[in-house]
């Protein structure tokens, strides 16, 4: 298929810059903005119908077809291979996490159990919602950066106890792009008994996705990164014995009413996010989203060997554990700390203009570079050489 710059008119971005990092908070296409705005349009053309007869409403639609909210959720559903009244929408990931972790009946002597991969802003949630509630977050060491996933399921496997309520893990890490075995992860630990949520924030879009496959009890993921969604658009999945005691972040006219229509109505707020998820994965399928993921893993998978061979650093993972993000160790030289981190990122993006996401981790830094179609080779090495000249 075809790729790299000439697509990228595409997309909104700065035709000068170099954009490796898609998987922050994604990159709306131009054609799924113009139907939000599509949307817009049509919710100002009779607000109050719009919003309480078509997206929710009490008393069934003007037309008797679903809601606009469970038209959507349903395409949604499909797409990553959920059961429709299984799957609810929230604004991101760190919503979807905070509506599971208040509804669960956590006391004190219980458990939370996490990797050290979780991301940092869910995990300051489950800090706080655990320690309100009197539980304990214990945190699992994931091998790494030799990443071995038989030993990644083992060491959770391990650290269950019979005070183990939830365990938390990603599906790709955030940091380390690493693409963990959460289908493994969750057969282990429902052998013993214990509920799982996966993070699944950048997965949409970045590989194949099955969530009745993996079987969690609860999985949540974004849209609005690489599903093409406008920001912001996640989702949250929920098995079907849980349902009655799921309530999300915000109470409000749908309490008691059902699993999907309190989680489709908190509120007036802008729902054109969700009603143009779908126009996103229109959007993936017309470019040819096989060969999209294909390609975006392919430089993905380029880009650690080029880079970890250009710096003459250790790429110490497998291609198995790579999707269409990848983070690369840069050498001593450049730093080794958070502070050395925040030095490059801003190096990279104020004199080269090239936007990428540079963390600290294991006492090294690294670059986690997002591969999407708008990239290519040329791009790779233009960070390469901007890291060390």
């Amino acid at each position: 298929m075809t790729s790299g710059r000439s697509l990228l008119p595409l997309w909104p971005l700065d035709p000068t810059a170099i954009y490796l990092n898609h998987g922050t908070v994604g990159v709306t296409p131009r054609r799924v903005l113009a139907a939000q705005q599509a949307w817009r349009d049509r919710m100002e053309r009779h607000p109050a119908r719009f919003m309480l007869r078509d997206l929710w409403t009490f008393a069934g639609t003007s037309d008797g077809r679903p809601t606009l909210m469970r038209q959507a959720a349903a395409e949604v559903a499909a797409f990553v291979g959920a059961w429709p009244d299984d799957l609810v929408f929230v604004d991101n990931t760190t919503t979807g996490v905070n509506a599971v972790l208040r509804s669960l009946p956590l006391g004190a002597g219980d458990d939370v159990l996490v990797t050290d991969h979780l991301y940092g802003g869910i995990m300051t949630g489950v800090t706080h919602i655990s320690r309100a509630a009197g539980a304990t977050v214990r945190t699992v060491e994931a091998p790494y950066p030799a990443f071995d996933a038989a030993e990644a399921v083992d060491r959770i496997a391990r650290a269950l106890t019979d005070r183990t309520r939830l365990v938390i893990v990603d599906h790709i890490a955030a940091e380390t792009a690493i693409v963990w075995p959460v289908a493994e992860i969750v057969r282990a630990c429902h052998a013993k008994g214990v509920a799982v949520l996966v993070d699944g924030a950048h997965v949409p879009g970045a590989i194949a996705l099955d969530v009745v496959a993996i079987d969690a009890d609860f999985y949540v993921a974004n849209l609005h990164k690489w599903a093409m969604a406008p920001r912001s658009a996640a989702f949250l999945v929920v098995r079907e014995e849980h349902q009655a005691a799921m309530h999300p972040a915000v109470i409000s006219w749908g309490l008691d009413r059902g699993f999907t229509q309190e989680f489709d109505w908190m509120g007036t707020r802008d729902p054109t996010p969700w009603l143009t998820a779908p126009d996103g994965l229109r959007f993936l399928h017309d470019l040819g989203y096989e060969d999209l993921r294909r390609a975006n893993h392919d430089l993905a998978w380029r880009a650690a060997r080029y880079l970890s061979d250009r710096w003459s650093t250790p790429l110490s993972i497998d291609e198995a554990a790579v999707g269409c993000m990848v983070s690369v160790m840069v050498p001593s030289s450049v730093g080794m700390t958070t502070a050395d981190a925040m030095r490059l990122r801003d190096r990279l993006l104020f004199e080269h203009d090239i936007e990428v996401q540079v963390h600290a981790r294991a006492g090294r830094v690294w670059v986690r570079v997002s591969a999407q179609i708008y990239n290519e080779f040329a791009d790779i090495d233009a960070l390469g050489r901007a890291v060390v000249p």
